[in-house]
């Protein structure tokens, strides 16, 4: 029997391309939960960033000093034996004292927005040193400590306990106390003043409170999500919160983009920005699984911002519809 050693040669080598590209796709697959349920939490921290940038209309750079702050004092907290209801509150009311010293800067000092976030998150970046007792970082094991949400728990586990279940159901439960606070009269007040400070003003709403109270909640936010996020990686670093406020104008961006004109409901407005989250990681994780070195993310992230940014105004400059010469018909 004769046997062509170049037809078995090329049979094996098909074999093994078709077996390295199942390999490849199991492992995109299996790499999916995980980006999900990243970019849920981080979703969490883009609903600050929206509180801030769409209603508001402020730059509020705090952000990736206080994405650090609430995942120091959520992991501090729990290290010290408090619960992880406790520490998630702490990490809040935390990010909420934040989100005041950079109100004040702006409101009292009379500090650009911008410049008081910068002077804020470089503040707290040796603040949340000592909160770590002077280490960068700080562990947190998933076998010592009951905690919410961790990457252990994305597969193989009680549904009750899959973080992506539970950080959808404190995302809806967030969504649902924004809905209702910000329409109430206080609620209402911020907006207007994102809107329009001058009519506000004119209104009798003490514009300058009404951006504290913003920028509190905002932060507040953040470190909520920070401190879930902290949970999930295991640990908390100095250097978690670096970049974080293009990852919130992304999610923001992307959700606006994507979902805007799907409906305009307040509560879906702030859902479609955890949605951008997540797309904004589903995405990275297929260009990381089609050859992207990790050391360039942060390059990506700012051509997707940028890009995001670019298609409205691009949208209306180059592709709107020109108004016809007399203006529009008479009704």
């Amino acid at each position: 029997m004769k046997i062509d050693i170049f037809n078995l040669l090329d049979l094996y080598a098909r074999r093994s391309a078709q077996m390295g590209a199942n390999v490849n796709f199991a492992v995109l697959f299996n790499s999916l939960p995980g980006a999900c349920a990243q970019g849920m939490i981080w979703g969490l921290m883009a609903v600050g960033v929206y509180i801030t940038y769409k209603i508001l209309d402020l730059a509020d750079l705090t952000v990736d000093g206080t994405m650090c702050t609430g995942g120091a004092v959520c992991i501090m907290m729990m290290l010290s034996g408090h619960s992880v209801g406790i520490s998630l509150l702490a990490a809040f009311a935390a990010g909420m004292v934040a989100g005041l010293a950079t109100g004040v800067f702006h409101t009292v000092m009379g500090i650009p927005a911008i410049l008081a976030g910068i002077l804020t998150q470089l503040g707290l970046y040796s603040i949340n040193l000592r909160i770590m007792d002077d280490r960068a970082n700080q562990a947190i094991s998933v076998e010592k400590y009951d905690l919410l949400v961790s990457l252990r728990f994305v597969k193989n586990v009680p549904f009750y306990k899959n973080t992506i279940l539970i950080s959808a159901v404190i995302l809806l439960i967030l969504v649902a106390i924004l809905y209702w606070f910000f329409g109430t009269e206080l609620g209402c007040s911020i907006r207007s003043t994102g809107s329009n400070a001058n009519m506000s003003r004119a209104q009798g709403i003490n514009t300058d409170v009404c951006k504290i109270l913003g920028l509190m909640l905002s932060n507040g936010i953040v470190a909520l999500a920070s401190g879930l996020y902290a949970q999930y990686q295991g640990f908390a670093d100095i250097n978690m919160g670096r970049g974080a406020i293009v990852i919130g104008l992304a999610a923001v961006i992307i959700g606006e983009v994507a979902f805007g004109r799907i409906c305009s409901n307040f509560a879906f407005r702030l859902i479609s920005v955890a949605l951008g989250a997540i797309i904004y990681y589903l995405v990275l994780q297929v260009v990381l699984w089609l050859g992207l070195r990790s050391n360039d993310l942060k390059l990506l992230s700012a051509l997707v911002v940028a890009v995001f940014l670019a298609i409205p105004y691009i949208k209306d400059k180059y592709f709107s519809k020109p108004v016809k010469k007399g203006g529009a018909p008479h009704a």
